[in-house]
């Protein structure tokens, strides 16, 4: 059933936004891999954290969810046992190329699947690397089969710029006979080597070189996730693009790997700036405030694209409703997410008039000028559905979403906060 979408005419309040996403993913798993009982406050509740959560459940993890925190009570690096049934990761990309680093050093076999979505992303980009240091996986598409057996350190430079991949190699790293050293292109979201320092791992980071070396066992640690700056960056475009607006975002992870979109708002000129700057658990976290603003077009591409690449499709919003070109090149990594978010993208604009191009690596909008309602497709992807969602607040005319369900992969309460902070 369509989900029609209320108009807004401003943005006024404070909002706090879910836990970090990528973050609680690592906190659930390192802390099953940690000697102790690991504690987890501001965990994000959305599908796919939980889809982690059931996964390592079903390996012999005992995981409580208490309503303020998540208590993980880990058994070691050695301590998963085999599942008695193929693992489901739901729509999770992260749940599924983190868990091909762990379980390819396992003394076991283990079956991966996810939903329709998940089984039509490329593995291939995960487990051709893990596969130089001897992993045994079958499948470049989900179901994955992957047979435990002994892995091999190994020196490699990252194909492309992507943390999941990344982390994927650390983890494998762990169970690694000698020393990983992984050479990124560009740096992407760090969270798991700053979490595995914490928790006592042999890890060096030299630049965008990481070094990670096996042998030491984990400590269990206490984790206070910040709010998830992907989640928070439609709550920025909102307070930008929306007349009479201003947002307080509380407690929003500052992470510098993370901060792209911060840094293309500033070429934008939005009238933006970040209060009461703190660390939280070895993460930088501040308040976001975000007031109306005159924006205009901006050039986004090289090294910022991994600090925001989840960002891109609310960014292309905010393109819109800005004075003169914005173009979005280097981010071919978003045709590999829940959709094809470069074509997503496009043909959804298309339907309000809006002036975009396609190009190979991204787009072009053209912005500043009318845009009228529409129909809107979500592709069943969180990210589009939030998007189109402030899109559709200075559209003439209404606007509709085919699934607003999907939200809940990230943000379950998305358009109760949304609606809370309009007039």
């Amino acid at each position: 059933m369509n989900y029609n979408i209320k108009k807004i005419t401003s943005a006024n309040g404070t909002v706090t936004v879910p836990g970090d996403k990528s973050i609680s993913h690592r906190a659930v798993m390192l802390g099953a891999l940690a000697d102790g009982t690991t504690r987890i406050t501001g965990f994000l509740r959305g599908a796919d954290c939980l889809s982690t959560i059931d996964c390592f459940r079903k390996m012999g993890i005992e995981i409580e969810d208490c309503g303020g925190e998540i208590i993980v009570h880990g058994k070691g690096l050695h301590g998963l046992n085999k599942p008695s049934e193929m693992l489901y990761t739901g729509n999770s990309g992260t749940t599924t190329r983190l868990l091909c680093g762990i379980l390819a050093g396992q003394d076991f076999d283990t079956d991966i699947t996810g939903d329709e979505s998940i089984c039509r992303r490329p593995m291939k980009r995960v487990c051709e690397p893990l596969s130089l240091m001897g992993a045994k996986i079958d499948g470049d598409y989900c179901p994955l089969h992957i047979t435990g057996t002994r892995l091999r350190g190994m020196d490699y430079k990252m194909t492309v710029a992507s943390a999941q991949v990344k982390t994927a190699l650390i983890l494998a790293g762990l169970y690694a006979d000698g020393e990983t050293v992984i050479h990124e292109k560009e740096k992407s979201r760090d969270h798991t080597e700053l979490m595995l320092k914490a928790m006592g791992a042999d890890l060096t980071v030299d630049g965008n070189d990481i070094t990670v070396r096996p042998g030491r066992k984990l400590r269990a640690q206490n984790i206070e996730v910040p709010g998830d700056i992907s989640s928070a960056a439609f709550f920025m475009v909102l307070g930008a693009v929306m007349p009479d607006s201003c947002i307080v975002i509380k407690n929003v992870g500052i992470n510098p790997t993370r901060t792209g979109i911060i840094d293309v708002f500033k070429a934008m000129g939005a009238d933006m700036e970040l209060a009461n700057k703190r660390t939280v658990a070895g993460e930088d976290a501040a308040d976001i405030v975000i007031r109306s603003s005159k924006l205009k077009g901006t050039q986004i591409g090289g090294d910022i694209i991994p600090r925001l690449i989840d960002e891109l499709p609310v960014i292309a919003v905010a393109a819109v409703f800005a004075e003169g070109t914005t173009v979005i090149r280097d981010a071919q990594e978003l045709k590999v997410k829940e959709t094809n978010r470069i074509r997503a993208v496009v043909d959804e604009f298309k339907k309000c008039g809006i002036d975009i191009t396609e190009t190979a690596d991204g787009m072009t909008i053209k912005g500043g000028k009318p845009v009228k309602g529409a129909d809107f497709k979500t592709y069943g992807d969180h990210r589009m559905a939030m998007s189109l969602a402030i899109l559709a607040q200075l559209a003439d005319g209404e606007s509709t979403l085919d699934d607003s369900e999907c939200v809940a992969v990230s943000y379950p309460a998305y358009f109760e906060d949304f609606y809370r902070l309009g007039n």
